[in-house]
């Protein structure tokens, strides 16, 4: 099942696709959302991002197999960083080099606090695409990540979420400009889902809406302003948004900054 946030002109409404229809429901977090009676046509329909999360969390260094070999670690990001599909993702000037990365994010549906191996997937509504966007010459200067996660637009989440899925192996593809410049899977995440999942409800509480980012498996790309990233994965869809030149971050230490002060 594929559930979205619709734009409209009140504002963005929970749906259910329903053929070629996104239906209005009641609640996105429902056991059994109901249908108010209101639909829009799949075709000419715009999305807004499938969540609006009070907490987005992220998975450090688990791009790869050998990443393992470090204890799990996890960032936070700011809501307010959250964009829905076709939305710009801001560069200041004098942040430095940018990243694109194209991951696999899940959404939280109920409350989760201490899970267990066995419960944990009973937690999650479902799965979307994410773009955990970073400055990554703010990186070494901020080992919270703050000064280089948060960005405006630098959490484009989308189109959708859904709400079948294999937790396994699903294929991630990037693309900028219309060329493929990453192809992966989430096979190769360090830590899988439901290991992620245990270890970040043992250190906070998670709850509906919430989205948790898992990790990059190789799907990290540089990215400059002007550009149009497209993230697809198996099985979910594409997520497709467009970077632009923004204002300036000159009161921002880049690292050649500290090092010609040193």
């Amino acid at each position: 099942m594929r559930m979205a946030r619709v734009r409209t002109p009140s504002g963005a409404r929970p749906a259910l696709l329903r053929g070629a229809e996104w239906r209005e429901i009641d609640e996105l977090w429902a056991a059994r959302p109901r249908e108010t009676g209101r639909s829009w046509p799949v075709a000419g329909t715009a999305l807004a991002a499938p969540s609006e999360p009070r907490v987005v969390v992220g998975m450090s260094h688990n791009g790869s197999p050998s990443e393992r070999a470090r204890p799990p670690q996890a960032f936070l990001k700011s809501a307010r960083t959250v964009v829905g599909p076709g939305a710009a993702i801001v560069l200041d000037e004098g942040i430095g080099s940018i990243a694109v990365e194209g991951e696999l994010a899940l959404v939280i549906g109920r409350r989760a606090r201490h899970l267990s191996p066995d419960e944990a997937l009973d937690a999650v509504l479902g799965v979307t695409i994410a773009n955990d966007v970073t400055a990554v010459d703010q990186v070494a200067l901020d080992s919270l990540f703050s000064q280089g996660k948060n960005g405006e637009g630098f959490t484009p989440l989308g189109p959708w979420i859904e709400t079948d899925f294999d937790q396994l192996a699903l294929s991630i593809s990037m693309e900028l400009d219309g060329v493929v410049v990453a192809q992966s899977s989430t096979a190769l995440l360090a830590w899988n889902i439901v290991e992620q999942l245990v270890y970040l409800s043992s250190i906070m509480e998670l709850g509906p809406g919430d989205v948790v980012l898992t990790g990059a498996p190789g799907t990290t790309v540089p990215v400059s302003a002007g550009q149009a990233c497209r993230i697809t994965i198996d099985g979910i869809g594409a997520l497709e948004n467009h970077t632009v030149m923004g204002g300036s971050r000159a009161s921002v230490l880049l690292v050649d900054d500290v090092l010609q002060e040193d």
